[in-house]
């Protein structure tokens, strides 16, 4: 199969935004920038950034500014499998922190409009548990959420009804 590059597109922030992610995920890096040249169609102008190349841990991703014509939106958005608490409360605030939006059942917006969902890999366990209630009570606890705090979730997994 070839290889899968996501390109994001953004409105002027494509450096802003790759510089934010490299920062947050672990193992990361910008690569190539390259530059609109002469002649471009406002608003763009000679010398402004056209695309940026950058790594996440590993996976290979391209931003690129095309101008307002196409923003973003939750129809397409990045899953975070995190370990644990602690990994996805730092995923969250990173990417809530300065203008970013929080939504709900571990979805955000980060500052440039892209959607994030960071989840705990132990709600995915949750929510599959063999008894059918447990799974239930964990997916009605995770519904009522914005950032998952599967401790909660967990509890109410727990919680036995009579």
């Amino acid at each position: 199969m070839p290889k899968q590059i996501p390109c994001l597109w953004f409105d002027g922030q494509a450096e802003e935004a790759a510089k934010l992610y490299t920062s947050v995920f672990p193992n990361s890096s910008i690569g190539e920038v390259t530059r609109y040249g002469p002649d471009m169609p406002p608003p763009m102008k000679e010398g402004d950034v056209l695309t940026v190349d950058f790594t996440l841990d590993g996976q290979e991703y391209t931003a690129l500014n095309g101008g307002p014509q196409f923003p973003f939106s939750e129809a397409i958005s990045f899953q975070i499998m995190c370990a644990d608490q602690e990994e996805a409360d730092h995923y969250w605030n990173r990417l809530t922190a300065d203008g970013g939006e929080e939504s709900m059942c571990g979805w955000l917006k980060d500052r440039f409009g892209v959607s994030w969902q960071v989840v705990p890999t132990e709600l995915m366990t949750l929510l599959k548990d063999p008894d059918p209630g447990r799974a239930q009570r964990a997916t009605q606890a995770m519904l009522q959420m914005r950032r998952i705090d599967i401790a909660e979730i967990k509890r109410a997994a727990d919680q036995v009804t009579a």
